[in-house]
Parts: C-alpha cells; structure tokens; sequence
C-alpha cells in the first residue's frame, strides 16, 4: 500500500503519461487489477482514450468506473444489500411532500414552495450537506450561533426541519446517491476487488469529506493509489497558501491526502512532476501555452511571440497573440485596447475573437 501524487501543468501530459504507464504495467501483470477513477461525466471518454492507446486495442484487466460505479461493483461482489437509490427527480417529489406535511413548521421557506424551483434550490442544499457529512448536531451549533440574527437563524431552522423529515422518510426504505460511499466505505476492506489493485484517480480538483474518507480506505488496502492534480510546476505543491491563489483547491487536496496517508500509517512515495513533452496537449507553445504559464499568475512572464505591426499595449508596446497590459492608471490599462481597432482593420480579425479583461480600481 501506498500513495503517490502526479503534478503538472494543464496540458502538460498528466494523464497520457499516466496511462501510457499503466497500460504497459497491465500488460507485463496479467493478473494484478487496475482501477481508474474519474468522474461520472468522464468514464465513456476515459475508456475510449485507454482503448484507442492501448497496443492491443483493447483492455482487459484495467476498468475505468466513476466512485458510484464502484460502490455497485463492490456491493454486487460483496453481496451488501442497500435500499432503493433515489434520483433528483424522486428527491424533489419526497422534498415536496414532506414539506407539505410541515408547512405549518417552516417559518420562512413554507411561504416559497410554490415559487418554481425553489424546491430544487432545497434538495441541491440538502445534498450537499450529506456530502459534506453535515450532521444535525452542526445544525443545532449553527443555530445557536445565530441568534442575533433572526433572518439567518429562522431560515436554519426551517431547513433543519427539512433536513430532519426528509432523512426520516428515506430511512425506511430509501437511499440517496450521496449515502452510497459511506455504506462503501464500511465494506470496502472485504472487497477483493480493491485489496491489492492498483488504483489510479484522475480528473479530480478536490475530494468531499466522505469521498476523503473513502479514499483513506483505499489507500489501506488497495496495492497503490496514484492521484494527478493540476500545478503549476514552478509552485510547491504542499503549501496551501489562501483561498484566492490559482491552485488552492488542488493543493488543499494533496495535503488532506498526504495527512490521511499519514494517520493511515501508509507509506508516500516520490511525487511525479510531468512536464510538457512532445504529447502535451500545448505541446506545440504559441498563445495558449503562454496564456496557460501566466494567466492569473501573480508574476506574468513577457510574451515572447512578437508582433509583426500593429497592435498596441497600454505603454505603447507592440503586442501579438496575447497582451498583458498594465499601467500606472485604469485609463492607461483601458487604452490597450486601441490596437485591437488596427488589428481588425489590418488583419481581418472579428471583434468577437478578442478577450479582454480590466482591473477593478
């Protein structure tokens, strides 16, 4: 058992480095099991990209499911019974009723359940807080902690009854999608399935406390657990500065991974650090690969890509392709975008082609 993380740049070949290693490991162990996780949206995708690098054209011992996908395959394998999994449509139609038979306890929201789409807005912030393992002690803490604001404080305790009806009426004979992981965590160490496979998460900025929880499971009992996140490779990617730098999410991702590794006794091995070579997805350079080594980088880097004629920055620099502009004045900034009549006129470019951003003052 073991954890290692792959950083890198956007576009810098993370995940075909990945696979490239993983397909060629499958091949030399025929009989050792390889998982990649990705999200729900990416399984078909993911699968198609493995299958089209694949020197065989086709995978074998290598299965790429969503964290949902494996919390059936685990269940049909371990033969753990669960209850009816309640879509979106059928937990707004449970939110509903269940609203209905309190309306006379809701404060506020019994006044909005008519409005269009207000239970939707509901049943998003309920899931959520069974994402986020929110139990109703936290409700009860966060209510007693607004009770100098009335708006705030009525508006928790109508949700708190929600929040309370709505489990009730599940607990009979229902379960949502969001509850699957934490019945998966409880069996997850008699999967044979898991115990000892090689798994790889890839496509993921973050990780919810339950899916946190889960993952601290997989990396006691699978045989690896590999884990791509997006950044910049001139940053330490264990050093979580504020919520507004670039790449918080996916460093406050690699240190909650790396602290669970540790409380796990499970070893971590070197990072990986991909830089862009000759399959990178901006392997090529020109504007994106500039855009992507500076936007919304403290430091930007000068464009090396010169201009033939025309265009302008704020200072009177001429400018191609991509132009930071930056002045002493908002009015000296607003004045960069005065090449892009000359562009337009000499180069036949759209208006509709252009980017433009402006500080606020």
């Amino acid at each position: 058992m073991s954890l290692q993380f792959v950083f890198g740049n956007s576009g810098a070949g993370k995940s075909w480095e990945l696979y490239q290693n993983l397909i060629r490991e499958s091949r030399e162990r025929p009989g050792d099991r390889f998982l990649v996780l990705v999200p729900e949206q990416f399984t078909m995708q993911t699968q198609k990209d493995l299958v089209a690098m694949h020197p065989d054209g086709g995978i074998l011992n290598i299965d790429v499911l969503s964290f949902q996908r494996l919390a059936y395959r685990v269940f049909e394998e371990t033969g753990t019974r669960v209850g009816k999994v309640l879509e979106e449509t059928g937990k707004n139609l449970v939110l509903r009723k269940v609203a209905q038979e309190h309306k006379e306890e809701l404060k506020v929201l019994g006044g909005n359940l008519k409005k269009m789409g207000y239970i939707n807005e509901i049943k998003s912030l309920i899931s959520e807080m069974t994402q986020y393992a929110v139990a109703e002690e936290d409700l009860e803490r966060l209510i007693g902690e607004s009770l100098e604001k009335p708006g705030l404080y009525c508006k928790l305790c109508d949700i708190q009854v929600l929040y309370r009806a709505f489990h009730e009426y599940l607990a009979e004979q229902y379960i949502t999608a969001e509850e699957l992981l934490e019945v998966l965590c409880r069996v997850a160490e008699h999967s044979e399935l898991i115990r000892g496979s090689v798994i790889v998460l890839d496509g993921f900025t973050g990780f919810t406390p339950i899916q946190n929880k889960l993952m601290q499971k997989l990396m006691l009992y699978a045989g690896k657990v590999m884990v791509t996140l997006t950044v910049d490779s001139r940053e330490d990617p264990f050093r979580a500065e504020g919520e507004h730098h670039l790449f918080y999410l996916s460093k406050k991702t690699a240190v909650t991974l790396k602290r669970l590794a540790a409380e796990a006794g499970v070893p971590l091995e070197e990072p990986r650090m991909v830089k862009p070579s000759g399959k990178s997805r901006l392997a090529q350079g020109g504007a994106l690969f500039w855009l992507e080594q500076n936007l919304f980088r403290v430091c930007m880097f000068k464009s090396r890509i010169k201009a033939d004629d025309g265009a302008e920055d704020g200072d009177g620099n001429s400018c191609h392709d991509n132009c930071a502009c930056s002045g002493a004045k908002p009015y000296n900034e607003k004045r960069g975008k005065g090449g892009l009549g000359q562009a337009v006129q000499h180069h036949k470019i759209r208006f509709q082609n252009f980017r433009q951003g402006f500080g606020i003052p």
